[in-house]
């Protein structure tokens, strides 16, 4: 049951106020000893404390409710606890993986890596794809159909320059480490001569022009190299756990692109500048000049972008395209969002950019072409190293092959929850030995509670040979520590639907911590497997609640919900 709803249904006629009105007024207070929802009568008239006692007297309590009493200007509303126990359990138990699930029906492209084939992915991307991957799975798990996309940049002057500096000093070696690394090195090679080497710069756009006039020399090398970076890319997503839907190529439609950008200044939509660059003169918006092709012809992301835009509506008929891409480009996506409304569009009021700050280390900022940044693989490599080490810190007599698996399950958990733990559009730190804790604000933490849950079913099961059952006297769980985990397995659903329609996963974070904390102050407080038996089966169900809703919401960010850790 939604209690707000139901609220809501309950104060509408006494109110003569809308369920729009209604529904922003209706929330938790700060203190649950007001109870758990408050109501603000000030609308109903000058005097909001005696209009709080008129609605009072004027209500005819449905069974959900225990109690209302008035509180200054508020009406608060005192939940029956038995009745919500029941409900949120039972539910939970009903609907076990679809807990928290939605009926929209959207279609939904989200964007999110996107890399340039000059360097292997980075700390930044590793962000990046807990992020976008994090929000498909939620949007789907909403009922919607989420195309997870990348485009990767394939062409462009950065590529040039891997591409130059192995034709200068790479003596034709084939790769002796991962592809996209060796490639990588390349390039951090170019940035280091070219501080020796102006010319250097000036070469590599040289290369570029080459490339788009189709000098096959230029093309094969191109080949080869881009290849390489490709599949060294592929390698990681399938290491961290994502899956894209549709991989866009940049060289394959970037001339699409300058198509729109010629036929904009055709009609006076763009205008070329000094430089013989095409321009998008966006300075009415406060967004400045933005310019679409290079004086010498090249293209640039935008130029992409303009049709990407309009490829992606058109192959998927989506109602929404999110870009998940670091705030560093917010200049960019305003002057593409409004270059495609003043083209009129239909998408165009369709299109967010899901920006995020960027990922530092302890140290300080990375740098790619000081080759100062921390790769993903070499990352991920770290984390599974730290939660090797603590795995058999712990325990003697797994196989190999079962703690590697745990390895790889608790290291990708710890990065990826603490890539989401705070929210996207914050710069954030990354502390590879904190994250991988197993307790504090981590996902280890979050996976050792569900697992601790799953070896609590396991006990009952094998010492009173008890059961998951509904068939369970629901007020006998009425201590508070019991409450205040049942109110958060009540609450998850509220989050999902926040963290969907706000485009926020660490929401998803916050609440599943927050369960995690008060499941284990329960845990130490009350005990579950006991004599009473009729008290044991309804903490048992209980468990199983956190146990599911713990699994459901590491599910939506890509983590493993371990049964044994």
């Amino acid at each position: 049951m939604d209690f707000k709803h139901e609220i809501i249904a309950l104060l509408k006629p006494a109110t003569k106020l809308s369920e729009e009105e209604l529904s922003p007024l209706v929330a938790s207070p700060p203190d649950p000893k007001l109870g758990d929802y408050a109501f603000p009568c000030f609308k109903l008239g000058k005097n909001a404390k005696e209009e709080a006692d008129k609605l009072k007297a004027k209500l005819k309590l449905p069974k959900f409710i225990e109690k209302v009493e008035v509180s200054g200007p508020y009406l608060n509303f005192f939940l029956s606890k038995t009745f919500l126990v029941e409900q949120t359990l039972s539910a939970i138990r009903q609907e076990r993986k679809k807990y928290g699930a939605g009926t929209e029906k959207k279609s939904i492209v989200v964007e999110f890596c996107s890399p340039n084939t000059n360097k292997p992915l980075h700390l930044g991307h590793v962000r990046n794809m807990a992020l976008g991957d994090a929000l498909s799975r939620i949007l789907a798990f909403r009922g919607n159909k989420v195309h997870p996309v990348e485009i990767i940049n394939d062409r462009g002057v950065h590529i040039c320059k891997s591409m130059l500096a192995y034709e200068r000093w790479g003596n034709s070696q084939k790769p002796d480490k991962k592809t996209d690394h060796f490639v990588g090195d390349f390039y951090v090679l170019f940035a280091t001569k070219a501080k020796e080497d102006e010319h250097l710069e000036q070469e590599a756009q040289e290369i570029l022009i080459k490339w788009e006039h189709g000098d096959k020399k230029v093309l094969a090398l191109w080949k080869k190299m881009n290849k390489w970076v490709v599949d060294g890319f592929r390698q990681t997503y399938t290491k961290f756990g994502v899956k894209f839907e549709k991989e866009y190529f940049e060289s394959d439609f970037y001339t699409k692109g300058k198509d729109i950008a010629y036929d904009g200044l055709e009609k006076g939509f763009f205008v070329k500048d000094e430089t013989g660059a095409i321009v998008a003169p966006l300075d009415d918006f406060g967004l400045g000049k933005k310019v679409i092709v290079r004086g010498d012809g090249t293209a640039v992301y935008i130029t992409q972008d303009l049709h990407l835009a309009e490829l992606r509506y058109q192959e998927f008929k989506c109602d929404q395209q999110i870009y998940v891409v670091a705030s560093e480009q917010n200049l960019h996506f305003k002057q593409l969002f409004k270059l495609m409304e003043l083209f009129q569009r239909p998408y165009a009021k369709n299109l967010y950019h899901l920006n995020y700050g960027l990922v530092n280390l302890p140290t300080g900022r990375m740098k790619s072409r000081e080759g100062t940044v921390v790769d993903a693989d070499d990352i991920m490599e770290e984390m599974f190293g730290l939660a090797e080490k603590e795995i058999r810190a712990r325990y003697t007599e797994l196989s190999e092959a079962e703690i590697k698996k745990r390895a790889h399950d608790i290291g990708i958990s710890a990065l990826r929850f603490y890539m989401l733990r705070v929210d996207a559009i914050k710069e954030m730190i990354f502390n590879p030995q904190e994250s991988i804790s197993f307790e504090g604000e981590t996902g280890p933490y979050v996976q050792y509670t569900h697992a601790r849950a799953c070896s609590i079913i396991r006990k009952a099961a094998e010492k009173a040979s008890a059961k998951i059952s509904l068939k369970v006297d629901f007020s006998k769980l009425k201590e508070k520590e019991e409450l205040a985990v049942v109110k958060l397995l009540y609450e998850f659903p509220e989050a999902v639907s926040k963290a969907a329609e706000l485009y926020k996963p660490h929401i998803i974070t916050s609440h599943l911590l927050l369960l995690a904390q008060r499941f284990n102050e329960f845990y130490h407080a009350q005990q579950v497997i006991s004599d009473d038996k009729e008290l044991m089966k309804a903490r048992l169900l209980l468990v199983d609640g956190v146990r599911q809703v713990l699994a459901n919401g590491l599910g939506l960010l890509g983590i493993t919900a371990l049964e044994e850790m």
